[in-house]
């Protein structure tokens, strides 16, 4: 079994957490037409944006020196306007959390997981929030994450 070594990401390597979320949409069968041909140009701005103004981090998993996890974290910039005060609501994001296939099912994801919500009670956040996907499900479950009253009603779907 493979040692894995985990840590903070540096700026160069945004590229790869930007590679990661461009994978973490095919593995959940998102067609590439309905990826933007700019995607990494896209990812990249957010992350450098995110960054400046909302406390952004990412943390990765590595074997042999090479990233075969990553995720990201911030504080959440809010749907609407915020009025209620920080101590009340002041709600982290975590997104992004990709492994590799190859190093799925040895609880690499759950450790990136921890080490974003750790990055986000040190922000005092009061909450970590996040959007799973159905194979990522069952892993934020165990962690802890409850789900929402969050609905959605699909109503254009042009695929």
């Amino acid at each position: 079994m493979d040692i894995i070594h985990y840590r903070e990401t540096t700026e160069a390597e945004d590229v790869v957490i930007a590679r990661h979320f461009f994978q973490l949409w095919q593995d959940n069968d998102v067609p590439e037409m309905a990826i933007q041909e700019n995607w990494q140009e896209i990812t990249l701005q957010f992350i450098q944006t995110a960054r400046q103004t909302l406390a952004y981090k990412a943390f990765v998993a590595e074997s042999d020196g090479e990233i075969v996890g990553s995720t990201g974290c911030q504080r959440f910039a809010g749907l609407y306007p915020t009025a209620l005060a920080p101590h009340y609501r002041n709600y982290g994001y975590v997104w992004g959390v990709y492994v590799e296939s190859a190093y799925r099912h040895q609880g690499i994801a759950t450790r990136l997981t921890e080490m974003a919500i750790a990055y986000l009670k040190s922000l005092h956040c009061t909450r970590a929030i996040l959007h799973a996907s159905p194979i990522g499900k069952p892993l934020y479950d165990k962690i802890g994450f409850q789900s929402s009253n969050e609905m959605f009603l699909d109503i254009n779907t042009p695929f």
